[in-house]
């Protein structure tokens, strides 16, 4: 039995009793970050089913995205036609850079958390010196409005005033105090049965067989290298889409850092819910969405009120992310079969 969904669930309630905050408030926030992080979380499940444990180069689809937001904004497509266009050029980037990384992911069996760590550093970088040296040097933009004033270099935020709440107030009503955007809750669910029907297939049982035994898989006859592929590919398409609700909600896109720590919170709240680096299905999204953002949301002000310092809840929320991994990949990773 995995404990750690009950350690948070623990941790919450505690946290919030000494936070005071009013429930309408901390559920108002957790629905939020259920349409704003679910689908990123629902990423990670089908390359553990795999057999590649948790794929930290999700943040590699959501720097696709960004690319695509930033292209959008530079010719200033606006509306449905902006919003065709970002996810047309994100998913095709993110197909094409997920192929890529299952070529490399191939060549490191048994190291593919640590290899994609390093993926996504190595990418962050590169996007960066794109955007930050490239733009206004190599690339000519069409927007000078998001350009610095040296003309060199994007700006540290765009405004996105063109997409904001394009897709978030369809079906936007309220029960009391309670904000429910129905559209967006049925569009993270929906992505959470394709992700489970996509484990029903006849693909699907191929990642199962793989995640199982490399071995096994090939007697079975099945390519073990270009299921591998297409697990990674379909991590990366399906964090770029995740990505992209995530910024439309927010309304601003940070060119240098929206993406940062996407993998790491993503993988702390699938782990929250019961996910092991060999096992994880959606209701251990579902359920690590709702644990790990509710003590995230109530942890500053129960600092406050504990100790006077709220900047302690905030260390604690740091502790609980990447202890939450820490924690699991310890008491999981010796029970990973050997391929």
């Amino acid at each position: 039995m995995n404990i750690v969904p009950l350690v948070f669930l623990v941790l919450s309630l505690i946290a919030f009793w000494f936070s005071e905050m009013s429930l309408t408030f901390v559920l108002n926030e957790v629905i939020t970050r259920f349409i704003r992080d679910g689908v990123m979380v629902l990423a990670l499940i089908i390359p553990i089913t795999a057999g590649m444990g948790i794929n930290f180069a999700i943040i590699v689809g959501a720097i696709c995205v960004q690319v695509a937001i930033i292209l959008a904004v530079d010719f200033q497509i606006p509306g449905f036609k902006g919003l065709l266009f970002i996810l047309t050029v994100g998913i095709s980037l993110a197909i094409i850079v997920g192929i890529i990384i299952g070529l490399a992911l191939n060549r490191v069996k048994n190291r593919e958390m640590i290899t994609t760590i390093i993926i996504g550093f190595l990418t962050t970088s590169i996007y960066q010196l794109i955007f930050m040296v490239g733009y206004g040097t190599i690339i000519t933009p069409n927007n000078n409005e998001i350009m610095l004033s040296r003309g060199i270099g994007i700006r540290n935020m765009i405004d996105l005033a063109l997409y904001r709440d394009l897709i978030d107030n369809i079906w936007f009503f309220n029960i009391g105090k309670i904000d429910i955007p129905l559209f967006m809750i049925f569009v993270v669910c929906g992505f959470g049965l394709m992700v489970k029907y996509c484990t029903m297939t006849k693909v699907g049982k191929e990642f199962r067989v793989i995640g199982e035994s490399h071995e096994k898989a090939t007697q079975l006859g099945i390519d073990v290298n270009i299921v591998r592929i297409k697990a990674i590919a379909a991590s990366t398409v399906i964090a770029c889409i995740g990505h992209y609700i995530y910024i439309q909600n927010i309304g601003m896109l940070n060119v240098y850092s929206s993406h940062t720590n996407t993998d790491i919170f993503s993988c702390a709240a699938l782990l929250a819910g019961g996910a092991t680096i060999t096992r994880a299905k959606v209701g251990h999204a579902f359920l690590g969405i709702f644990l790990f953002h509710s003590l995230f949301i109530v942890s500053p002000q129960a600092g406050q009120n504990l100790f006077g310092n709220p900047a302690l809840g905030e260390y604690f929320r740091s502790f609980v992310a990447y202890g939450t991994i820490a924690f699991a990949l310890i008491m999981n990773y010796r029970n990973k079969p050997l391929q």
